[in-house]
């Protein structure tokens, strides 16, 4: 079986297009149509399909990572800057956060 090598013509504005729907790609809640044109055009830019690599194992390392705890004292100022104040809970305490 013999593999063709399909000669691409950079077009900075049709990457720049397919790149604007990315998320929805890697995500997979793309239309079918426009994933095959994704796929087909990555099948010949080596930049797009780096690009498309690169933010699905950015999205799969960061969703393998723990939620940090945000310290009761950022959590509480967050809300005041928010006014949510009526809605704020107080988080576990940790050992880590510093006393005033």
């Amino acid at each position: 079986m013999s593999t063709v090598h399909l000669q691409h013509e950079h077009n900075r504005e049709t990457c720049r297009q397919y790149l604007e729907s990315l998320g929805d790609y890697v995500e997979g809640t793309l239309a079918a149509e426009l994933c095959r044109e994704i796929e087909a055009h990555m099948a010949v830019c080596d930049n797009c399909r780096i690009v498309v690599n690169t933010l699905a194992k950015t999205i799969t390392l960061y969703r393998q990572m723990p939620s940090p705890e945000l310290p009761n004292a950022v959590r509480e100022r967050l809300f005041a800057v928010l006014d949510l104040t009526p809605y704020y809970r107080p988080g576990p305490e940790s050992e880590d956060e510093p006393t005033r």
